[in-house]
């Protein structure tokens, strides 16, 4: 059978542009510093509207990860770079020169390393704080394979919110989030809520797969079940044909409705549209 035809890319999903100058400017202090970004390693359709205002995403532990999900366009496969012991404080100076006052931390998966990454999210956080002591910081984790010391950890370091995508619906988690579990995903936000209850805990889902409405109503219900209160809703593009295909591009209308079944379920922030993803303006979180 011939194969598939690829989904033409719809009206709605051109990102925004932002001004030359100032996205020149973020991505020569983060250049000259030899840090990441998940902006640029994951191709965010938002950089450039982000890189405008003035904030990105920083990637740590490196631009490699150890886990090989269908969707997603950051560096696998290879052997993950050793540890740059002066990330975290390349990291603040890249805060502090870009003025930020909210700053979300990711990173890659690690699980080569012992503690999977979780301290190095704390040394970053600590040296953030210590040229901005009134700085907002999210975490954006990766699942630390479900280890309750892991997430204790970064826990700890009082992020004003814990972010954990569970990415897909439970159907679809083999083929998408490969490595990852429905219930792994859950489970480190209860655990996050069991520890502080006064952190924001968060998720995202991407569209485009293959579920169905029924499908995401269901894995909404079962993250505000866990104490989850901010959701993002964003539509997947693939970056390459060796990654997964576009099975449908969610038109704006479906978006607001998705939007509306989050908030009637409970969520008290919720983004949902086209090109949200799960830092986009993330400093209205919290």
């Amino acid at each position: 059978m011939p194969a598939k035809e690829e989904l033409r890319l719809p009206s709605w999903l051109r990102p925004k542009i932002g001004n030359a100058s100032e996205i020149s400017e973020v991505q020569k202090i983060i250049k000259q510093r030899g840090i990441h970004t998940i902006c640029e390693e994951g191709r965010c359709p938002n950089r450039a509207e982000c890189y405008s205002q003035k904030t990105a995403t920083f990637l740590l532990m490196g631009p490699t990860c150890t886990r090989a999900c269908g969707f997603c366009q950051v560096d696998k496969g290879h052997q993950p770079m050793p540890l740059d012991p002066e990330e975290a404080n390349k990291v603040a100076e890249a805060v502090e020169l870009l003025g930020l006052d909210y700053v979300v931390l990711t990173s890659v998966a690690r699980d080569d390393l012992a503690d999977q990454g979780a301290s190095c999210f704390v040394e970053a956080m600590q040296a953030i704080r210590r040229s901005r002591p009134n700085v907002k910081i999210e975490v954006l984790t990766p699942d630390f394979r479900g280890d309750r010391d892991c997430i204790e950890t970064v826990v700890a370091a009082e992020p004003v919110c814990y972010n954990h995508n569970i990415e897909t619906v439970r159907r679809l988690q083999g083929k998408v989030r490969r490595g990852a579990k429905y219930e792994r995903s859950l489970s480190v936000l209860q655990i996050v809520k069991d520890l502080d209850p006064c952190i924001i805990t968060k998720s995202g889902l991407m569209v485009g797969h293959g579920e169905t409405v029924e499908e995401l109503t269901e894995t909404m219900q079962d993250l505000y079940a866990v104490g989850c209160s901010s959701l993002t809703i964003g539509q997947y593009l693939r970056p390459s044909l060796e990654h997964l295909p576009v099975q449908k591009y969610w038109t704006p209308e479906e978006f607001d409705q998705l939007g509306m079944i989050a908030r009637q379920i409970g969520f008290t922030h919720v983004r949902s549209g086209a090109l949200v993803r799960s830092s986009y303006h993330a400093s209205q979180t919290s």
